[in-house]
C-alpha cells in the first residue's frame, strides 16, 4: 500500500471517476466554473479500484484513528463505502442523511448509535467541507465521541481546512487536488501549458472563468 495517494489519484483518473476538461469547464449545482468534475460512486463498478480504495481506508483508518467503535457514512456517495469498511474491519455501520426523513421515524441518522461510541466518519469527497461537518453535528449530537474523518479526496481549498479547524475535526483523505494534478499530468491526461489554469481554479474557484479571469 505504499504511495496509496498517487495510486489512489491514478485510479480515480483511470475508471473516469474524477474528469479533467481545462478547455472546457464543467459547471457545478452552486453555478462555479470548474475545470475538474469529480463522482467517487464511479468506482464502485470496479472491483479492483473499490477493493483496493477500501483497503487503503481501512490502513489510513488504523494509522490515523485509535480503535474505532463505529464507522459512519455521509449520505449518499459515502455510504457504500463506508459500509464496505466497516464490514473489512468488523465494526458496525450507520450513515447520516443530508436532512431529517420526512416520514416514518423521522430519522437524520439511519442506523443504531450508542451515546459514547467511538466513530470515524467516512466521507467520498471534500470540498468546502459544509455537508460533512453536518453530518459530524448530528453524529455529536446523537452523543458519538467523533474521532475525525476520512475521505476518498479534498479539492483542498482554504476555507475546508478552516472549516475543519474551527469544529475541531480531524480530516485525512487518501489523495488530493495537488496530488491528481501530478498524476494526470504523468499519464498525459492534462498537459504543462495547462496547470497553470488549474492551479488558479484551485485558488478562487468561485470567481474562476477558464481561460479569461473573473
Amino acid at each position: 500500500m505504499a504511495e496509496i495517494d498517487r495510486h489512489v489519484a491514478a485510479l480515480l483518473l483511470q475508471c473516469k471517476a474524477i474528469i479533467l476538461e481545462p478547455e472546457i469547464p464543467f459547471t457545478w449545482a452552486s453555478g462555479w466554473k470548474s475545470p475538474i468534475y469529480c463522482d467517487n460512486r464511479i468506482t464502485l463498478s470496479y472491483p479492483k479500484v473499490r477493493d483496493y480504495i477500501r483497503e487503503a481506508f481501512q490502513t489510513s483508518i488504523n494509522k490515523h484513528f485509535e480503535a474505532p467503535d463505529l464507522i459512519a457514512g455521509v449520505a449518499t456517495g459515502a455510504i457504500a463505502h463506508g459500509a464496505l469498511v466497516a464490514d473489512c474491519m468488523d465494526l458496525p455501520f450507520v450513515y447520516v442523511r443530508p436532512s431529517v426523513k420526512e416520514h416514518g421515524r423521522k430519522n437524520l441518522i439511519e442506523g443504531r448509535i450508542e451515546i459514547g461510541q467511538k466513530v470515524v466518519v467516512v466521507e467520498d469527497l471534500i470540498s468546502t467541507g459544509g455537508s460533512s461537518l453536518k453530518a459530524v453535528e448530528a453524529l455529536r449530537e446523537a452523543g458519538a465521541e467523533v474521532l475525525g474523518m476520512i475521505a476518498i479526496f479534498s479539492y483542498g481549498f482554504e476555507l475546508a481546512a478552516e472549516n475543519f479547524k474551527k469544529e475541531e475535526v480531524n480530516l485525512h483523505t487518501l489523495t488530493n487536488y495537488h496530488i491528481l494534478i501530478e498524476a494526470a499530468l504523468d499519464s498525459g491526461a492534462v498537459q504543462e501549458d495547462q496547470l497553470e489554469m488549474l492551479q488558479d481554479w484551485r485558488k478562487d474557484p468561485s470567481a474562476w472563468k477558464g481561460n479569461k479571469k473573473a
